[in-house]
This record gives C-alpha cells, structure tokens and sequence, in this order.
C-alpha cells in the first residue's frame, strides 16, 4: 500500500470514527428528549409553548405578563402540583384563585433579598414549578446549576425576565378587552396575544384569553372621572409568606 493509498483510508476512518460518534450523540439527545416529562399544561397554551406543553426540566422566559405566568400554573398546581413564587410580592390570591391555582399548594416567598438564587435553588428540590424574578443578570454557569437541579427533580422554572438557555420566550404583546359598549358597559373577557421564540423556531403568535381577577369590571362613562391602579392583575387582596 502507498503511503497516499494509507493516507487517504486514514482519513476515511477518521471521518467514518466521527460519525458514528456524532450519531451516537444525536441519539442520546433524542433519548432525552423523549424521555422528557411533559407537566399538566391546560389546552389554551398549545400553539404558545414548544411543543404545546411545560416540560419537566426546563427553563421559561415571561415578559410583559403576571396574568400570562398565573395562566401557565393553573394546569399544575390544578392536578396537584405544589408551585412557588420567589421575588413577586405583588401576586394576589384573587387573582391566582381565579385563574385556577389551587392556594392550599402554593408557597410564596415575596422578598428573598440577595439570596434570591440561593431560595430559588432550594425551593426547586422541594416543588413542581418554581416562578421566579431575577433582581440581576445570571451567569450561564448559576443557570446550568439550576438547570441540573430542574432534570433531577423533574421541575420546570418560569422566569419573570431573561433566563440563559430557557426552552422559550413568551412576551405579551397586545391585549384586547370584551363586553364593552360605547365607553361604558361591563368587562367580560380579555385576552393576550403573545409571541414565542424558540431555539430552531421561528418567532410565532396566538392569542391567548385569560379570566378576569375574580369579578368583572365595571367601566364607567368617558365623561366620569376613574381612579384605576396600573397593575396587570388588580387585586385587593394580596398572599403573603408567613
């Protein structure tokens, strides 16, 4: 044999070694992607998330919506998941009720300071879905921490902000209200229209209808005078820690 003939069947097994290797990988991630749980996640989210459910596992981004977050814990914590909030001291019981979480399985920890990572690690071992607010950017290194903790205890994070390698991106960006007569009249449903970005995805958008903070509103002639909070899910009751 030459030395040509030797190189090039050297290179012909080099490249051969390579991809088997590469299949052997590619086969490995497809295991886990089908050996993924997927969590109770209500009908209404099918066309917003991947693949049309939470998994167990990953990681999601919110922006612009608390209602948007409420509506992805229904479906959990209403077949018996416990869920938590960390950093969110604005989340009401009204409202959380009235989209359909179940309270009795809801552990809230409203000002975790500092230690919020630190909290949200923990609470992550111990519960289903775990939402938290970043008070600062994370490094990619604390992420694949939390991530490794998420696949062990088959629990999935909704971010409310940027999440380093999160499965998608939700952003709310229109809402539309019904019921409404010239100006006046009663507030019977709302929805969102909510864009996905996805890794290997292009970006997407449904419209999502979401209920009410537990009653309806009423709206008063354009002529009168309205003292409304800006907040996204009114509610004059607020759950707290103790």
């Amino acid at each position: 044999m030459t030395a040509s003939s030797l190189a090039t069947s050297t290179s012909a097994a080099s490249t051969l070694d390579r991809v088997r290797e590469l299949q052997s990988r590619i086969r490995e991630m497809q295991s886990t992607t089908l050996e993924s749980k997927a969590l109770a996640t209500s009908p209404t989210f099918a066309g917003v998330l991947p693949d049309g459910m939470l998994r167990a596992g990953a990681a999601y981004s919110i922006h612009g919506s608390l209602s948007l977050v409420m509506g992805l814990l229904a479906a959990p914590s209403g077949a018996g998941a416990w869920c938590g909030v960390i950093g969110v001291p604005e989340f009401g019981a009204q409202a959380a009720a009235a989209h359909g979480i179940d309270l009795s399985r809801l552990v809230l920890v409203p000002e975790p300071g500092e230690q919020w990572l630190t909290v949200t690690a923990a609470i992550v071992d111990v519960l289903t879905v775990v939402v938290v607010r970043p008070t600062r950017r994370l490094s990619d290194a604390d992420a694949n921490r939390v991530a490794a903790r998420l696949r062990k205890r088959d629990a999935a994070l909704i971010s409310l902000g940027d999440w380093p390698g999160s499965e998608a991106r939700l952003t709310v960006r229109a809402n539309e209200w019904s019921g409404l007569g010239d100006g006046h009249g009663m507030i019977t449903g709302r929805r969102i229209e909510v864009q996905t970005e996805s890794r290997g995805r292009p970006p997407r958008r449904r419209w999502v209808s979401v209920p009410l903070a537990g009653r309806p509103v009423s709206v008063a002639p354009s002529d009168a005078t309205l003292d409304i909070p800006v907040t996204d899910d009114p509610s004059s009751s607020i759950l707290r820690a103790v």
